[in-house]
């Protein structure tokens, strides 16, 4: 773990999401992979989300030191893009819930993402955020798919191929298709069984134009089943790719705070 002697000099990035809690460390101050520690903590299906992170700070005492900056990763497929030039801050909510059906107790957050010149709207149980604001009352939220926008369109740009990058959840995949390092296509799939998403990234890959023979796909995520899929996409699309690293992207990627 991450020296805490000095905690105020280091970033806590919390994911949390159905499938468990993750809070990563990242001290710019160290030197070679002990800049960013990463703890990992299996969710209670049985209790709400806001409970198992109760249940986190009271158990692991050290996240109740100060530190320069939180942020607060939502795992979540209730989100929503807008060009920036389009985006009012005050109509946040009501463009949110024009795409989204609406749900109680939820908050309406944004990132700006500068790379895309785009807004993700997304939301958030509240009892979250008051369980977060009541230790980190500076800290900062961003959907998880803000991050992973952001560090693929900079990978994107890399070669002249069209690319599709594939983030697994046990029971969805968000997919992100890019063209030059602009962005086409944000969107997350319903899909935990192979054959449902072989099904769903060939749908997307056909429905964009992409190639065969020249485009590429990249695979990241949740390892289950990560395997499988490439081997199954590969009878389909030459250039596919499990990603190095495959998992953590998003939790590294905001250490560089290229989403607000």
């Amino acid at each position: 773990m991450t020296d805490l002697k000095n905690s105020e000099q280091c970033t806590l990035s919390i994911r949390l999401g159905a499938e468990g809690l993750s809070f990563a460390l990242f001290n710019p101050l160290a030197e070679g992979e002990s800049t960013m520690t990463i703890n990992e903590r299996a969710a209670d299906e049985t209790l709400p989300l806001a409970a198992n992170l109760r249940l986190a700070f009271d158990e692991w005492k050290w996240l109740r030191q100060p530190f320069r900056r939180v942020h607060v990763l939502m795992a979540t497929r209730r989100y929503t893009l807008l060009p920036l030039d389009c985006f009012e801050e005050e109509q946040a909510e009501a463009v949110f819930y024009h795409n989204l059906l609406r749900v109680e107790h939820e908050r309406v957050c944004y990132n700006v993402l500068h790379t895309n010149n785009a807004v993700v709207l997304f939301g958030m149980d509240q009892s979250v955020s008051d369980c977060v604001e009541g230790l980190y009352p500076n800290a900062r939220y961003h959907a998880q798919v803000s991050p992973l926008i952001e560090n693929f369109a900079i990978r994107s740009r890399l070669g002249n191929t069209r690319k599709m990058y594939v983030h697994l959840h046990q029971e969805y995949a968000d997919v992100f298709c890019y063209e030059g390092g602009r962005l086409l296509l944000a969107n997350s799939y319903q899909c935990g069984r192979t054959s449902d998403r072989v099904y769903c990234l060939l749908y997307a890959w056909q429905t964009l134009g992409f190639e065969q023979e020249r485009d590429e796909l990249f695979l990241c995520g949740a390892p289950t089943g990560r395997d499988e899929l490439r081997m199954e996409l590969a009878a389909f699309v030459r250039h596919v790719h499990v990603m190095s690293p495959a998992c953590d992207i998003d939790l590294q990627e905001i250490s560089n705070n290229r989403t607000a």
